[in-house]
């Protein structure tokens, strides 16, 4: 299965991995899954890290794509595509710009989107598959 990480979820298998569930656990270790991170969430920690809004415990956000790596997960670029088509995912009561765009990422390339966020609901109607 393929599955892209929402950004708290590849914070916390990174820095803290008992708040994951167990499912999500089980399935970042399965060594059938391929598992990726949206390049967009280090963007989002990046931008949240300059306002104060999040510490991250020894490192930086610089570093993060190494630890993505280092954890074997693939980082998924954003494409031109992608964002040209943007305007086709639904608006619901969710505004947050970088959830729902990792949304259409995963919507529109077929991943599983691992997330604990109850709000994004609404968008399975639409594809979105979430595993939790």
């Amino acid at each position: 299965m393929k599955l892209l990480l929402d950004t708290h979820t590849f914070l916390w298998a990174a820095f803290s991995p008992r708040k994951l569930s167990a499912r999500a656990r089980s399935a970042l270790i399965d060594q059938e899954n391929e598992v990726a991170v949206s390049s967009l969430s280090f963007w989002e920690v990046s931008l949240k890290f300059s306002l104060g809004k999040i510490t991250l415990e020894g490192c930086t956000p610089d570093e993060l794509p190494t630890v993505a790596q280092e954890m074997q997960f693939a980082i998924l670029q954003t494409d031109a595509t992608d964002m040209a088509s943007f305007h086709a995912l639904p608006r619901t009561t969710h505004k947050d710009p970088f959830d729902r765009m990792i949304i259409w990422q995963a919507i529109r390339q077929g991943h599983a989107l691992v997330s604990k966020d109850g709000q994004f609901a609404p968008y399975q109607e639409h594809g979105l598959r979430v595993l939790w």
